[in-house]
């Protein structure tokens, strides 16, 4: 008989029939939950969705976030962060795993939220983005005002109502979502937009901005905070004034814009000068110029006064003028005539000599002086010849007396020489080294004349004849000298041999 087969009343499931049960039994009980946690080991495979884990104390589980949900977070996700995860809860067949799949993130709490702040100031401030120096000034009077924010808010009702109290100008308004997911990038592209608008274009180009929105939480004015807005903010080339939030209030724009506003009031009041103050002021000017100039002028005229004064009359001082003509005009014609006069009786009373009778006397003159220079020229081109002569026969005298006596003179001189080269030989140390024997030169060079010169342990250098070779004293100064070999011949011979003194 076959065996009893065992009978039992529970079903059974397959792996997969059991996990697809379990993912539908979890995704009915827990369609939508919010989970508080701590992100941890967040990876971004290249897929381009991200994998993380949350835990508490006591607990883990696993959380996946699409790629398309990414962008729409408006956290970044990172290690240690303190989140409020929403989404579905779901299972894993693969690894019989649960997990939640997260569509919203939210950061649990104000402490997070000043952390990542802070962080992020951190990060961008060391970026430069807020230096003092990338700051510009605001225009006195701007023709056009840009204004970033909500249009159907407070804020834009008060920005335009005090500009229009203080001095009326021409206003553009570029509408944003100052709150939620959107809000950032909005506002970022609000500003890149009129940045580029052209300076010529259609559409007026501001001179200033105002990025305003009215007062929050932390939680309200979290777009302001986001990277991409304070980037904008800091690349804007139109002066950017920050008004978010009430006086209290601190966003990360306002570190990178170019003038914080406490309020939106406030940043009108910045942009735009009071019109009533500037005439009031124009006013008191002009009055003050006029006043100035109407002081020069009495001034001027008192100058003028006192020098006209000092001058005296004019039509005297010609009248004076035209007498003293009048009596200098008489009295130079009557001395004219007086002058011609005398003139005359000079010339009648001098004795006129003949212009021939000059010529004549020059004449003479003349002659004689060239009779005196053709004498001195004979003269001495007779003593010339004279002296030539005489040098030359004594140069042919003397020329005889070398062709005579010069060889004589060279033979003497060659036997001169040849004496004194013999002597110098004679003289030279080098004869006496050829005779067998040594000069003897201490280390420095120094010839050594006695044996006390020497001392134990000096290097000497001995020259013969033929050469030099080194030598070392083993004996003190003041020791007898001890009997030295005698040096060996290049040619074989041997002697003895000493100082040479």
């Amino acid at each position: 008989m076959a065996p009893e087969q065992a009978t039992s009343n529970v079903p059974e499931f397959t792996v997969s029939e059991l996990s697809f049960a379990l993912k539908r039994e979890i995704e009915t009980a827990f369609p939508r939950v919010r989970v508080r946690g701590e992100i941890s080991q967040p990876s971004f495979p290249r897929s381009g969705h991200c994998y993380f884990r949350l835990k508490d104390e006591n607990a883990v589980i696993d959380g996946v976030c699409w790629k398309g949900t990414i962008p729409r977070l408006g956290i970044r996700i990172e290690e240690g962060l303190e989140v409020i995860a929403t989404g579905r809860l779901t299972t894993y067949a693969g690894s019989s795993r649960y997990q939640i799949i997260v569509d919203r993130l939210e950061l649990a709490g104000e402490g997070a939220l000043l952390k990542l702040l802070e962080d992020r100031r951190k990060k961008l401030a060391a970026e430069g983005l807020f230096d003092a120096d990338r700051k510009r000034a605001l225009p006195f009077l701007p023709e056009v005002v840009g204004v970033v924010t909500s249009p159907s808010g407070a804020v834009i009702r008060d920005i335009l109502h005090r500009i229009s109290d203080r001095f009326p100008r021409r206003v553009l308004v570029w509408p944003v979502a100052v709150q939620g997911e959107k809000a950032a990038g909005e506002v970022a592209a609000a500003i890149a937009g009129f940045n580029r608008l052209p300076e010529q274009g259609p559409v007026p180009r501001p001179d200033v901005l105002i990025v305003a929105r009215g007062g929050g939480s932390l939680e309200d004015l979290w777009a302001f905070n986001e990277e991409i807005v304070v980037r904008a903010a800091a690349a804007s080339t139109i002066p950017l004034i920050s008004a978010v939030g009430h006086e209290t209030d601190t966003t990360l724009i306002d570190f990178a814009s170019d003038r914080r506003a406490p309020t939106p009031t406030a940043a009108a009041e910045m942009a735009v000068p009071v019109r009533a103050d500037l005439i009031a002021q124009t006013l008191d000017f002009g009055k003050r110029t006029i006043a100035c100039m109407n002081r020069v002028l009495r001034e001027a005229t008192l100058a003028v006064t006192g020098l006209a004064r000092g001058l005296g009359d004019p039509l005297r001082l010609i009248e004076e003028r035209q007498q003293r003509l009048d009596v200098s005009g008489e009295r130079l014609a009557l001395a004219t005539r007086g002058l011609v006069e005398r003139r005359g009786h000079a010339l009648a009373a001098a004795r006129l000599v003949s212009p021939q009778r000059v010529i004549d006397a020059k004449q003479q003159l003349f002659d004689s002086e060239v009779r005196a220079l053709k004498s001195a020229a004979e003269r001495f081109k007779a003593d010339t010849l004279q002296k030539a002569e005489r040098m030359l026969e004594r140069l042919e005298r003397y020329g005889d007396q070398l062709r005579r006596h010069g060889g004589d003179l060279l033979q003497h001189g060659e036997r001169q020489v040849d004496q004194l080269g013999k002597l110098l030989e004679s003289y030279s140390f080098h004869s006496v080294l050829n005779r067998g024997f040594a000069l003897v030169r201490d280390q420095d060079g120094h010839p050594v004349l006695a044996a006390a010169d020497a001392r134990g342990g000096d290097t000497l250098s001995i020259e013969f004849a033929d050469g030099k070779i080194g030598a070392k004293v083993t004996d003190g100064a003041g020791a007898a000298p001890r009997p030295a070999a005698p040096p060996r011949r290049r040619d074989g011979g041997s002697g003895n041999q000493g100082s040479l003194l």
